[in-house]
């Protein structure tokens, strides 16, 4: 069954980069590329070589690899449905926020270490925006703690089946935040725009200019898996709420953020850079009262 969970994992990460593409140009009207287009050019981008400049260090080679393993570990404490995930222990919901942390830090010091003024502001808005998004993340993971009583993502989604009929609104609330992180995680738009090519504007996509060939395809596999596992926290939650099966989790996973993320970035536009805290910091005081709201439902306060 962690076989399974594994697979199920991979292959949600695959599927909802091309769910947005289909999505995308559905709604304008084109017939769009191939719906495993990324998976062509991931096959591309890893039969090329590297090349490096004579003014980065060491640290600019390996970040991708560290970026990709942290993405790797990461996506093993997630559960599938009722599945078993392959890493499971108390407190591994702090264990998750922190390994994907270190991946961001990697790739920040490499986008620093080529001296680049264009990759240095990426570095230091991607840093600024990983600070802001964080509460949010530790908040939503404390109510899910704190309404089923366990810290392992495993122990939580399996007592989901036991929530009490009130912490719907809750679960609801709490997958609405998380999938809003996915929008900063991943890089997308309203926060940033991965098809753009204006380095003035660029977040995610400056920090990897340098980066080509297999490097290149490292940051966008573990950008994959990031999006699919908080994806999946997303539809955990949701389907805590109905039936907590394996097959109903991939598919609201996929479905929910595919389409989400596909529908915003066909209707709307990216947001200015000063207008970006304050849509985190929305994200993050929407996550403050989904946390507010569980702690009064587990103080009997709220009916």
């Amino acid at each position: 069954m962690t076989i399974l969970n594994i697979i199920l994992l991979l292959v949600v990460a695959v599927t909802i980069p091309g769910l947005i593409n289909r999505t995308r140009a559905r709604l304008a009207g084109r017939n769009g590329i191939r719906f495993m287009q990324h998976l062509y050019d991931l096959r591309l981008l890893l039969r090329k070589g590297a090349v490096y400049s004579t003014t980065t260090s060491a640290l600019f080679r390996i970040a991708p690899s560290i970026y990709l393993a942290a993405a790797i570990v990461a996506s093993l404490f997630i559960p599938v449905g009722n599945l078993s995930p392959l890493i499971s222990f108390d407190g591994d919901l702090i264990a998750f926020a922190y390994t994907l942390a270190l991946g961001r830090v990697a790739l920040v010091l490499a986008a620093m270490d080529t001296g680049s003024s264009f990759e240095g502001m990426g570095a230091s808005r991607e840093a600024l925006y990983g600070a802001l998004v964080e509460p949010a993340l530790m908040l939503i993971f404390a109510t899910l703690a704190l309404l089923s009583g366990c810290t392992s993502f495993a122990d939580i989604f399996a007592a989901g089946a036991t929530f009490d009929l009130r912490y719907a609104i809750v679960l609801l609330l709490a997958a609405y935040v998380l999938v809003k992180i996915v929008f900063t995680e991943s890089g997308r738009v309203p926060v940033d725009d991965p098809r753009t090519h204006l380095e003035l504007t660029m977040i995610h996509e400056v920090m990897c200019l340098d980066y080509c060939g297999v490097d290149l395809a490292m940051i966008k596999m573990a950008g994959w898996l990031k999006t699919a596992s908080l994806a999946m926290l997303a539809a955990n939650a949701v389907a805590a709420m109905i039936q907590l099966c394996w097959w109903l989790a991939v598919l609201l996973a996929v479905l929910i953020t595919g389409l989400a993320i596909g529908i915003v970035e066909s209707t709307q536009a990216r947001n200015k850079l000063m207008r970006n805290t304050t849509f985190i910091l929305a994200i993050a005081t929407m996550a403050a009262l989904v946390f507010f709201t569980g702690y009064l439902l587990q103080l009997k306060l709220v009916f």
